[in-house]
């Protein structure tokens, strides 16, 4: 069998989100792994009577293929809806729509990642973006988070001693572990990538869930040659699997090269249906729906850390978005921690496959956005009586 498998798959492990997917879905387990939105805010109701509408108006049209960077309108859309809310001037020419942020990832690596190039990523960051760049093994080098973005000297250190092609970055509500870039932290890392003028590649999928604190501009305001992930998972439906990429349109033209070898273009029907509904409803306010209650998880989380677990632990304050971090004692690993927790059918994410490198294994990430607060309480309780328990022996 393995004479079969090409050299860019073999060594690239199973991930482990496909086991975590699996646990979310038994009934049984508290689960704080997924990032999963939250179900009871799927706008349903307004779904169904958009995919009536592009039927009965023009169904036809919407059953049949289309152009590959994505229906116009929709397009138009999100580059007006950039416009509203960063200030940002978009053309439709600059967007590309992508099934789900994560093939944007993969057709970043296919387009501008070449064998052996340096890709600048977090320490942590989020690991399917690791999964996406690996595949066209590049080198990685990683840079520091601190509570409000890299940390400088670091990134300064990174960029003097290496050729990097791109930095990857969620300065927003990071994924693992929560934290946002502040103002300054942006001006002085886009100060560092102008040394190499290097790809910035902004995924920002959770920059519309911020519950508390000021909104920060995007990097794109402080660094031109910045690539724009973004999303409608989150906010409307994750299994639309509907996502964009705005960037120059120099690199949009040959993106698009590149999408026309993986699957010509993203589901015609559902961006018709992603389009009808958001010019239908009030996206705003259903997405301050969204941000109330998450915000109230998150703070039924970190009560629950405060109330259940010991001192010695740390973990993020995340000011938006879907996780936070923790850091258990130095002497102690999160994931035999998992394998005990899941025993009492509470599961998360081991903080392991969230590095790129040097693997750091007292970290863990956890979800509160898919778990009312009733089970966040009951979850973390149990959680955190078992780094008790662990401590003490």
């Amino acid at each position: 069998m393995e004479r079969y498998i090409s050299k860019r798959i073999k060594n690239i492990p199973k991930s482990f989100l496909t086991d975590i997917f699996k646990l979310a879905a038994d009934e049984k387990v508290i689960s704080f792994g997924g990032g999963l939105p939250n179900p009871k805010f799927f706008p349903i109701k307004g779904i169904q009577n958009a995919c009536n509408k592009v039927l009965e108006d023009d169904g036809a049209n919407v059953l049949q293929y289309s152009i590959t960077e994505g229906y116009l309108p929709l397009r138009e859309y999100i580059a007006k809806r950039y416009k509203d809310k960063e200030g940002i001037d978009v053309s439709s020419d600059e967007i590309l729509i992508t099934s789900g942020s994560q093939q944007g990832l993969d057709l970043i690596g296919k387009t501008f990642v070449n064998e052996e190039e340096n890709v600048l990523v977090e320490k942590p960051s989020y690991l399917g973006a690791i999964e996406a760049f690996s595949v066209y093994q590049p080198n990685f080098c990683e840079v520091v988070l601190e509570d409000d973005g890299p940390n400088i000297d670091s990134l300064n250190e990174v960029v003097d001693e290496n050729k990097i092609k791109l930095f990857y970055a969620i300065p927003n509500f990071q994924n693992p572990s929560g934290i946002t870039y502040s103002a300054e932290k942006r001006q002085k890392t886009a100060e560092v990538l102008r040394k190499q003028n290097m790809i910035l590649i902004e995924d920002n999928p959770y920059g519309e869930l911020r519950f508390m604190g000021e909104p920060v501009p995007s990097m794109k305001k402080y660094y031109d040659n910045t690539m724009v992930l973004g999303s409608f998972s989150k906010i409307v439906s994750p299994s639309f699997r509907m996502g964009w990429i705005y960037a120059k349109k120099e690199f949009i033209e040959k993106l698009v090269v590149a999408k026309q070898a993986a699957d010509f273009h993203t589901n015609y029907f559902t961006q018709r249906v992603m389009y009808q509904y958001l010019i239908d409803n009030n996206i705003d306010d259903h997405i301050k729906t969204i941000v109330d209650s998450y915000g109230e998880q998150r703070k039924t989380m970190i009560d629950a850390i405060e109330k259940y677990f010991p001192k010695e632990v740390e973990f993020t304050r995340p000011e938006g978005g879907m996780f936070l971090w923790m850091t258990l004692p130095n002497n102690m690993s999160a994931m035999d921690l998992f394998y005990k927790a899941v025993e009492k059918n509470v599961a998360f994410v081991p903080g392991i496959p969230f590095y790129a490198g040097e693997k750091i294994e007292n970290t863990l990430r956890l979800n509160y956005s898919n778990v009312d607060s009733e089970m966040i309480n009951t979850g973390m309780k149990i959680l955190g009586d078992t780094v008790k328990e662990m401590m003490e022996k």
